[in-house]
């Protein structure tokens, strides 16, 4: 189980004013520096084969999140604990049980994908026997015969992605954490992805998924976490949330928990 506690993240931005001086009276640019919570004071609990999805619009902090959890970024403040253990005490075992799909994974073009899944397995100090094992139920599950062998730059978006994914399972993780692993793809390629996490739900791994997708969200996930403006602004079930806000589906759930004051929001 992942029990986030009182998870916030600070950081400083720039901000420039203008002000009138005495000597000559022209307007004089500054430049100061303040903080902002990408995620405030956020905590919640993801049970063993569960998917947990964390919709928000852009900027809602939830690729900071996610960064977090996966042991990438260091709070400012709170904990992670996986299976009651603070998982910032010892990233490496942290980092050995989770597979981390971010939005901008960047993949080596001269490499092919199964070139490149033999790296990563070796990086986690896997036996030959056992990459060679893993690859071969990899490819299966992810359908990748077709491409395996070819060299990642010459792969069509679908076959990156799925390229990007089978990096993430190549040793088994107990946690995946995906931000926005169906952006951009064919019906298809999202139908075998989604297929692929209800699958390793049924296996009892834990998901954490990011989408904008919020339709979605809707069919896949267990549970939902709404979050705007770095807080949790309301978390359940689907159906729970559409009885919550009296809407039929998550979009206009969202908007109306978040559109406080008649606030416009992209999502």
């Amino acid at each position: 189980m992942i029990e986030v506690c009182n998870l916030k993240k600070t950081f400083s931005k720039s901000v420039k004013s203008e002000k009138e001086t005495k000597k000559n009276k022209k307007n004089k640019i500054s430049t100061k520096k303040i903080d902002f919570n990408a995620v405030d004071d956020v905590s919640f609990k993801v049970d063993k084969g569960e998917i947990l999805g964390i919709l928000g619009p852009n900027g809602a902090g939830k690729t900071s999140l996610l960064r977090m959890i996966g042991g990438i970024l260091t709070p400012t403040s709170g904990e992670i604990l996986l299976d009651g253990e603070n998982t910032l005490k010892d990233i490496n075992k942290l980092k050995s049980k989770i597979g981390y799909l971010s939005g901008n994974t960047k993949l080596y073009a001269r490499l092919t994908p199964r070139e490149l899944l033999k790296i990563f397995a070796s990086l986690y100090e896997m036996e030959e026997k056992d990459i060679t094992k893993s690859i071969e139920e990899i490819i299966d599950i992810l359908k990748m015969e077709e491409f395996i062998d070819n060299k990642i730059g010459a792969l069509s978006t679908g076959q990156t992605q799925r390229t990007s994914i089978a990096r993430c399972l190549v040793h088994s993780p107990e946690i995946y954490i995906f931000d926005e692993p169906t952006l951009g793809l064919d019906v298809i390629s999202s139908k075998d992805i989604i297929s692929f996490m209800k699958r390793e739900r049924e296996r009892g791994k834990t998901v954490l998924y990011s989408t904008h997708y919020m339709e979605e969200a809707e069919t896949l996930c267990d549970r939902i976490l709404f979050i705007h403006k770095g807080k949790i602004i309301a978390q359940g079930s689907p159906e729970e949330l559409r009885n919550m806000t009296g809407k039929n589906n998550m979009r206009d759930a969202f908007i109306k928990l978040a559109n406080i004051g008649g606030e416009s929001n992209e999502i």
